[in-house]
């Protein structure tokens, strides 16, 4: 990019373009808005590390596309710029547990934001296009080769916590992330002066209830999120019990920031109503009855539908034993998850890892140890 002019047309110089931006992306509901540059993003090498490492399990789709994250003009050729916005979707509150329920994270409770982002993204390029017909766009939601929360962090709008989530001043890490390339060049908005938002802090690396984090890193293998949405194998018999009532992702690192914690501010911040919790979880004796049917039923519009029916078995398998083992349950709903795993072991043509969640639940609630 360098030698290159910008466009001195009126209205159309970089610092006018981003007031139009940031301006369309307040009015369009975002809660915040940035723009950086569509340099490649930094800290690739420790991503290579942690590919070469083993720590991103079975995502192939990170390992096969490290050229394409390295540079956001193999998505869009000639990008100069990119719009980075957050939607808020959770207040902070912390969540009411019900007995005998499987949890899901707060992000999938709602309406799938990949559908919702991308609805007012469309709307923001709408607002481009118009004053930058000869330009270029591509809208990029969580499932684009795009390194979304280098480009926040880069952009100001997010610092990467050590729990490597992106927060945002007075908006915490509750929040999903969508942009849009472009070949417009729209001035960076600024840095954030003081990049590091922990310090001393380790709560993230203490509370997490499979040893997954470390600073700034995280051992997807470990992590109960990875393990519950994206393996599809057996989870080993060491981590069951971390996952706790947990059927679809986990929470635990974002409920125990200090960025986090309900404030007077953060009740006011906006929350993006399609994003608002439909429901907290599911009925573990339900899901473990559930057909495909069901599931398809249950979450339909919903970002739970990335996970199939026989992971879902597999993770409310092990969620039940956990629920069990917690001796919190009442003696009725006990006695129903007790009958129902021993029913589903003794049922033919189980998927392996499936089996195996049923072979060491029974066993470990058959001799009350964990």
């Amino acid at each position: 990019m360098s030698g290159e002019t910008s466009d001195t047309r009126p209205g159309r110089d970089p610092e006018t373009l981003r007031t139009v931006v940031l301006d369309a992306a307040r009015k369009i509901g975002f809660a915040a808005a940035a723009v950086t540059d569509a340099s490649p993003p930094p800290h690739l090498d420790a991503l290579r590390r942690w590919i070469e490492e083993g720590r991103h399990g079975e995502m192939e789709w990170i390992s096969d596309r490290v050229e394409l994250l390295a540079d956001p003009t193999r998505l869009l050729e000639g990008a100069k710029s990119v719009v980075v916005v957050a939607d808020r979707y959770h207040d902070g509150r912390p969540d009411r547990v019900e007995k005998g329920v499987g949890r899901i994270a707060r992000y999938a409770r709602g309406r799938d934001y990949h559908r919702t982002i991308r609805r007012r993204l469309e709307r923001l390029v709408g607002v481009l296009a118009s004053r930058l017909p000869d330009q270029r766009f591509r809208i990029c939601v969580d499932t684009a080769p795009l390194l979304e929360r280098a480009y926040a962090a880069r952009s100001g709008l997010g610092r990467i916590g050590k729990h490597t989530l992106a927060i945002t001043r007075g908006l915490g890490s509750w929040t999903v992330l969508g942009e849009v390339l472009t070949t417009a060049d729209i001035a960076a908005t600024p840095a954030d002066p003081a990049p590091d938002p922990c310090g001393t802090c380790t709560r993230c690396i203490d509370a997490c209830p499979t040893g997954a984090i470390t600073p700034y890193s995280v051992d997807a293998t470990r992590c109960v999120s990875y393990l519950t949405i994206e393996h599809r194998d057996e989870i080993r018999p060491e981590l069951h019990a971390g996952l706790g009532a947990w059927i679809f992702g986990c929470d635990v690192c974002q409920e125990v920031c200090p960025h986090n914690q309900p404030t007077r501010a953060m009740r006011r911040a906006r929350l993006e109503s399609e994003l608002a919790p439909r429901r907290r979880g599911f009925d573990l004796l339900e899901v473990l009855g559930w057909t495909e049917s069901d599931r398809r039923e249950a979450f339909v519009t919903s970002a739970l539908k990335r996970a199939k029916l026989p992971m879902l078995h597999r993770n409310a398998v092990i969620a039940a034993a956990n629920l069990v083992l917690e001796g919190d349950l009442d003696p009725d709903t006990e006695r129903a998850l007790r009958r129902r795993l021993a029913e589903m072991f003794e049922a033919p043509g189980q998927e392996r890892p499936l089996r195996e969640a049923l072979h060491r639940s029974l066993d470990r609630i058959g001799n009350g140890s964990g």
